[in-house]
């Protein structure tokens, strides 16, 4: 009885597809980075109004506090640095996720999915809550001459309370990018 024996063959060289397959894998690299590091802005500006402008303002009058507020809020709201990270943190994120889905790391896009609608809740609540808040006290007048400071009750309670909520949602974002992070490393080695 004569075995024959199977002859070797040779590794093709690699395909361009393996050449995309490693694009894919540096701009799913890229994209978990930077949606971590824009949330993780998010979630450090949110942290630090509750931490201390927030209750730093609160122990001032009243009349500080919507002269502030009015101060704080326009440099906000015409900072394309901000409104840029503020949107592209979700953006980003979502785009992540849809990279490493296709990439059949799914385990991997489940996470940063997680992310990224922990995110989107951050940006409903502030549309839905701390912008109109925002423009209300914008619209309240001159402040050397309002004699109504109730708007300044209900950024003690609920602005400052939704802002709380957007720190948590962030946080929790964040870490599900982490868990990301730390899913694609293994995968991807």
């Amino acid at each position: 009885m004569t075995i024959n024996p199977t002859p070797h063959v040779p590794n093709p060289p690699p395909s361009s597809a393996a050449a995309g397959g490693s694009r894919s894998s540096r701009l799913a690299a890229i994209l978990i980075t930077l949606s971590t590091v824009l949330v993780g802005l998010m979630a450090g500006l949110f942290f630090a109004f509750d931490v201390s402008v927030m209750p730093g303002l609160a122990a001032g009058d009243d009349r500080t506090y919507v002269t502030a507020m009015r101060a704080f809020n326009k440099a906000i709201d015409g900072n394309p640095l901000f409104g840029s990270v503020f949107l592209l943190a979700l953006v980003v994120a979502a785009a992540s996720a849809v990279v490493e889905y296709r990439a059949g790391r799914r385990t991997t896009a489940l996470w940063v999915g997680a992310a990224a609608v922990a995110y989107l809740v951050v940006l409903v609540i502030t549309f839905a809550v701390n912008i109109p808040l925002n423009n209300e006290l914008a619209d309240a007048g001159a402040v050397e001459q309002m004699k109504d400071f109730s708007i300044v009750e209900r950024f003690k309670s609920t602005w400052v309370s939704t802002n709380i909520l957007r720190t948590l949602l962030c946080t929790v974002a964040l870490t599900a990018l982490a868990r990301a992070t730390l899913l694609y490393g293994r995968a991807t080695r």
